[in-house]
């Protein structure tokens, strides 16, 4: 039997996946409300527990830990990242980094064209990528929105936009012809089953090796 455990807090949900032999179990998430902070430290290891126990399983009985990398918020990723290490080094799981950007677009599809992830980057900013076919199309990276209209010239309607990024620039992709899911449709948000199917295929990485993927500086530098 194999186990692994998916986790990502690189947007402002915090949100957990069980798999046992490549089917998922049990899922926890958990998103802040209007005006409420990211519930990052206060949910993660709960939601974690809570799901394996739904399985019927305990952190001892893990083979991998699949952590969302980002791109995201500096500290989201920093607590994802640093509970996936001690978390491994406490059982001895194997890790697997998971693009938080791939896990929206996975699970968006299928789709016949192309699917734009987009985050909310703050700063002005949006963190961008998309993937067509399950190979990359745009690999991730910081945009300010008005770039959005460099988009390849597709056929309208092919492109697909997800996630809180594709919300707030609602506009300027429905402008250059890409459809955008209604604001509360499921496909905005990170999912627990595309973080397990992505994470029981990558390959495995050193606890050293498992780092955010900040695509441009962090928002806060730690001290020395």
């Amino acid at each position: 039997m194999s186990v692994l455990l998916a986790l990502d807090t690189a947007t402002p949900s915090t949100v957990v996946g069980v798999a046992r032999d490549g089917e998922l179990v049990a899922e926890r998430r958990h998103d802040p409300g209007p005006g409420e902070r990211p519930g990052h430290v206060r949910e993660l290891l709960p939601l974690a527990a809570a799901a394996l126990d739904e399985a019927g399983l305990a952190f001892a009985d893990l083979d991998r830990i699949g952590a969302g990398v980002g791109p995201g918020t500096f500290t989201g990723l920093r607590i994802g990242v640093a509970t996936a290490r001690a978390l491994a080094q406490a059982g001895g799981a194997e890790l697997a980094a998971v693009s938080t950007l791939e896990a929206l677009a996975v699970a968006a599809g299928p789709h016949d064209g192309p699917v734009l992830a987009c985050l909310d980057a703050r700063r002005g900013e949006l963190f961008v990528a998309a993937w067509a076919g399950g190979e990359p199309v745009l690999e991730p990276a910081a945009w300010r929105p008005e770039r959005l209209a460099e988009l390849p010239s597709v056929a309208a309607g092919a492109w697909l936009a997800c996630g809180d990024g594709a919300v707030r620039s609602r506009d300027r992709l429905e402008a250059v012809g890409a459809l955008v899911p209604d604001d509360e449709d499921p496909r905005h948000a990170v999912g627990a089953a595309a973080l397990c199917r992505l994470a029981a295929t990558a390959p495995a990485v050193t606890r050293d090796a498992l780092v955010p993927e900040y695509v441009r500086p962090p928002d806060a530098t730690p001290r020395a």
